[in-house]
């Protein structure tokens, strides 16, 4: 491989996409990397969502001048252009070269799953090479972008010694919860803390369910519904209802409780298999996770506890929201020589960055009581008097708040933990997470480890349980970021000094966002937070500053940030598609199962006369054969473009 850099883009093509609401990608995202001899480095990482404010961005790009032109300026920050990069992967229409992917290497295996293992696995090289991982890739499915062919499998785990990579199919309990998800319509960590934080309970035959339904290739579109319907009638015949939560509440609660537990169980199973096929000792073994479902706290930690693995590696952005950094992981490994390479993931703070404090001060003028700097012990008065906004330097990637974007409150009160959930419209019983001095972390939390990106679940130590109320779950557990010296310095100082003056080296730490709205990412951003949510104080890049005149703001909402780009169709421009793309007039309903049919796609070009007439036969007969393909495909596109259209919590669902 040459010297240079390189860019991986995990990110919707274009095409009819956008004009006819079709998507293949959530959270799209893309990584800058460079090269230097056997060295390479992952210098950025920008998630889509955190510039065009969709959270979970997955609207397409409207033609390829808006993908063009919206990585471009991503390149530009750090003074780059697409010219400048040795070789681009992951997204067709961007990618220069198309060697990269492991569809020859793994053909049974999808290569989405495959990504999102070497996003864990590979993010330190010395580990990879020199010791034995055990590594899981488990979320709800594969997307078809680069790969167009369903797979015999979609979720993998492997094993690696000596940096010799041995992979297999495993099951994820993703596609569950994703089929929790799509019946609660509430996302899956919201499901994971009612869970948690109701004493609502029911029981069903874990053991029946586990034999009757699996969860490892394409049948996950389906069984997943099959088993949830089956663990909720047996959870509603026996549920015992919570008082403190709405009957709905209740009956989802003790139905997550359920469907924990056996996802747990699909993950010890595959543990169990891996541990027993190929002899590896856990107190020996790294155990790397990524995928949607790698977010679940409590599983990670019970995994590393039970079994007693060494470590456990794992991106802070373990969902798709990583898979730009497990193409180019992977890309990498395949074409660099004997597979090796140095590479250490660096640090979670690799988004955008915002210094224009002066600009932003001055346009906010009126509000601004006063503005400069102070020291911890300021911070700390501050902390103790309300939650206080923490933006600082470039953001983090993933979808916790790990310091930089961050809404800080003192955990001594649980008046802190209500107050923070009304600034952020959650609901009452959502639990916060504690940021820790990692050099305290074992005072205050039995079996702990370092957890850097705030991927593990530790039970407070009953004699201080009663200090902290703010951060404890139902069960004395809390989600946990560690932090050192060296990770945060101005996060730790602030922690050390908290530590001082009231003997709690932690404090809330939540992410800095409204409800429905992506992480904040720029100054201007966090001003608007405040000034709409009253919060008095915010400490930005070392400056205080103190608002006043709440009232007077008037800014409804969240800034837009780039929506309009991506929400927008304007009616010329879809009229030059359409005739560009579709210059035979295929109807719309022929064109959406075109384009939700990649060998098709790959097979007839309907841009010629001969593949339009073809698809439209092809359609037909399709039509012919399920009736019901036609209200379910114009469903989809209207559901699809009014999603694409708006912003916020509805978009979500």
């Amino acid at each position: 491989m040459k010297d240079g850099y390189y860019l991986s883009a995990y990110l919707n093509p274009v095409g009819l996409q956008r004009v006819l609401n079709v998507t293949y990608r959530h959270d799209a995202n893309l990584s800058l990397w460079q090269k230097e001899g056997t060295r390479v480095s992952l210098l950025a990482h920008w998630e889509v969502e955190r510039i065009s404010g969709q959270k979970q961005h997955r609207t397409p790009f409207l033609d390829q001048d808006h993908l063009e032109g919206f990585v471009d300026a991503r390149l530009a920050e750090h003074g780059l252009s697409r010219a400048d990069m040795v070789e681009i992967w992951g997204t067709p229409g961007l990618d220069t070269v198309d060697d990269y992917h492991l569809g020859a290497e793994h053909p049974a295996l999808a290569y989405h799953s495959l990504a999102h293992l070497y996003s864990a696995v590979l993010l330190d090289s010395d580990v990879f090479h020199e010791e034995t991982v055990l590594g899981f890739a488990v979320d709800r499915g594969p997307d078809f972008v680069v790969e167009r062919a369903i797979t015999d499998k979609w979720f993998t785990g492997c094993v690696v010694r000596g940096g010799e990579m041995s992979v297999f199919p495993v099951q994820s309990p993703g596609p569950l919860y994703g089929a929790a998800k799509d019946r609660f319509h509430l996302r899956e960590g919201t499901l994971m803390a009612l869970a948690g934080a109701t004493k609502a309970h029911g029981s069903c035959d874990r053991e029946a369910v586990l034999g009757q339904y699996t969860f490892d290739d394409i049948t996950s579109m389906t069984v997943p519904a099959a088993a949830l319907d089956d663990i909720a009638r047996q959870v509603a015949d026996t549920l015992v209802r919570d008082p403190r939560f709405t009957d709905e509440e209740s009956f989802a609660g003790a139905v997550m409780k359920e469907v924990q537990a056996i996802s747990v169980r699909i993950m010890e199973r595959n543990v169990e298999e891996a541990l027993a096929r190929y002899g590896i000792a856990p107190a020996d073994t790294v155990l790397a996770l990524a995928g949607g479902y790698a977010l679940n706290c409590p599983t990670n930690s019970h995994l590393m506890d039970a079994y007693g693995f060494r470590r456990l590696l794992a991106p802070p952005c373990v969902g798709d929201d990583g898979q730009s950094i497990g193409m180019a992981l992977a890309a990498f490994h395949k074409k660099s020589p004997g597979g090796r390479f140095d590479f250490r993931f660096p640090t979670p703070y690799l988004g955008g960055a915002d210094t224009a404090l002066d600009e932003v001060l001055a346009a906010h003028a009126p509000f601004v009581a006063s503005a400069g700097e102070a020291g911890p012990a300021t911070a700390v008065r501050d902390l103790r008097a309300g939650p206080v906004v923490w933006f600082h330097g470039r953001s983090e990637i993933g979808p916790r708040a790990l310091g930089n974007r961050s809404l800080l409150a003192d955990p001594t009160t649980y008046a802190a933990k209500e107050e923070l959930n009304r600034l952020k419209e959650r609901q009452w019983w959502r639990p916060v997470a504690p940021v820790v001095l990692e050099e305290h972390l074992a005072d205050w939390f039995e079996n702990s480890r370092p957890s850097p990106y705030m991927l593990e679940t530790f039970t407070i130590r009953g004699a201080v349980r009663d200090k902290i109320p703010a951060v404890a779950h139902l069960d004395h557990s809390a989600r946990v970021q560690s932090v050192t010296a060296e990770q945060n310095p101005p996060l730790h100082a602030l922690l050390t000094a908290f530590h001082e003056a009231t003997g709690v080296p932690m404090l809330c730490n939540t992410s800095l966002n409204d409800r429905g709205e992506p992480i904040v990412e720029t100054l201007a951003e966090a001003f608007n937070f405040c000034l709409r949510k009253g919060v008095r104080v915010g400490w930005f890049n070392g400056v205080r500053v103190e608002f006043t005149g709440f009232a007077g703001y008037g800014v409804p909402g969240p800034l837009p940030r780039d929506h309009e780009r991506f929400t927008a169709v304007p009616a010329q421009r879809e009229r030059a598609i359409r005739a560009a793309l579709n210059p035979h007039g295929l109807s719309d309903l022929v064109l959406y199962r075109y384009l939700h049919d990649n060998l098709m796609m790959d097979r007839l070009d309907i841009r010629e006369a001969e593949g339009a007439r073809a698809v439209a036969e092809e359609v037909a007969a399709q039509l012919a054969e399920k009736p019901w393909l036609v209200e379910y495909s114009e469903r989809r596109m209207r559901e699809r473009g009014e999603k694409f259209a708006s912003l916020g919590a509805a978009y979500s669902f």
